[in-house]
């Protein structure tokens, strides 16, 4: 279930009355990796069972959690039902509705990843490089090599003294001698 104030009756009223025989529960936000009730159903299924769940947005909060859930289930030979969507991954037909939502899915993450780099292009045609900006201008940057060659303040002092941390430091270094 999602927060500690919700209850968990009119699921598990929804489970019996379907004939499961155990229940497992977890009582932590849907999206944290560590879902004891959830593990404990998986490890303990068998070839041939079925995990019934009373909504699919009680297992995961997105598709892609959901399928690689389902292809886990499926290693696992278990199946996978889902009260109020009516998707019984035990029949072809639900096997079909998950391997088109996984379809779709894939889909939107080429889209995104598509999209994202037409994007970046663009910006790169018009010049934007992109990134975060330089903590310094180019002058400073030099001031900061040369006082790291001249070995007359320490690391500590020239980041100190530049506002600016040891990696940058190490950076401006490098730039200066490329």
């Amino acid at each position: 279930m999602s927060t500690d104030d919700q209850n968990l009756n009119l699921q598990r009223d929804a489970l019996r009355k379907v004939g499961c025989k155990k229940i497992y529960e977890d009582r932590i936000c849907g999206v944290k990796p560590e879902r004891p009730g959830l593990q404990m159903a998986i490890e303990v299924g068998r070839p041939g069972d079925v995990i019934v769940v009373w909504r699919l947005d009680r297992l995961g909060r997105s598709l892609r959690d959901l399928i690689d859930l389902v292809r886990k289930l499926d290693r696992k030979q278990i199946a996978l039902k889902s009260l109020q969507e009516a998707i019984d991954t035990t029949s072809s037909g639900g096997k079909l509705i998950f391997h088109i939502f996984g379809a779709l899915a894939e889909f939107e993450r080429t889209l995104i990843r598509e999209r994202t780099q037409a994007g970046l292009a663009a910006a790169r045609s018009r010049g934007r490089k992109g990134g975060r900006p330089k903590a310094l201008n180019a002058d400073k940057r030099r001031l900061v090599a040369k006082l790291y060659y001249q070995r007359e303040h320490g690391i500590h002092e020239i980041c100190r003294l530049m506002g600016i941390s040891k990696p940058t430091l190490y950076k401006y270094v490098e730039e200066a001698n490329a």
